[in-house]
């Protein structure tokens, strides 16, 4: 008598262990932080549980300050969040915030900043974590690194008070390492 290849049960765990590699959350594992600045290290008892490369938009409006010059004054990120195969796992936007395809969501504020090894590049930040909403990988997340900038500062000239409201875009790229505290 022959034997079934393979049981519901076993398909069924197949299946659901197929879709668990397909998230955001199955690719966590435990990473070493980047090596930073004192000023933007990781808190005691956290760990890194995901690291996204971003690609896209540092987007700047031009606006007078509070002394009547005009410069630029960032507005939002618009960028893409891809895992270490490239595959694209989520987005990164006004907030600051970072939401995964698993649905998860954190938004974020900037608690201490950095120069970058490029001088044409945005700062390395570490950020707080402020708020969360979804059920994911997110959902323990306390704070992030934003490291390894390229890019994304605005232009040196072109805002004035001809272009008050105006807006550019900067690319850039950065690899954002998040953290949740140590299991």
């Amino acid at each position: 008598m022959r034997r079934p290849l393979a049981t519901s049960a076993t398909l069924t765990a197949f299946l659901t262990l197929g879709s668990l590699f397909n998230s955001p959350s199955a690719h966590a594992q435990k990473l070493p932080p980047p090596k930073v600045p004192d000023a933007i290290q990781s808190r005691p008892g956290e760990e890194v549980i995901l690291l996204a490369h971003a690609s896209g938009w540092q987007i700047y409006t031009c606006h007078a300050a509070a002394d009547g010059k005009f410069n630029w004054t960032l507005k939002a990120p618009d960028a893409e969040l891809k895992d270490e195969q490239g595959k694209i796992i989520g987005s990164h936007f006004a907030g600051p915030t970072w939401k995964l395809t698993d649905g998860s969501e954190v938004t974020g504020k900037a608690a201490a900043k950095a120069e970058s090894d490029d001088p044409n590049s945005i700062p390395w930040l570490l950020v707080d974590v402020v708020s969360h909403s979804g059920k994911g990988l997110l959902s323990r997340v306390t704070t992030i690194q934003r490291v390894h900038t390229q890019g994304g500062k605005p232009p040196a000239s072109g805002c004035d008070d001809s272009h008050h409201d105006a807006e550019t875009k900067s690319s850039y790229t950065a690899d954002y390492y998040f953290y949740a505290p140590a299991q």
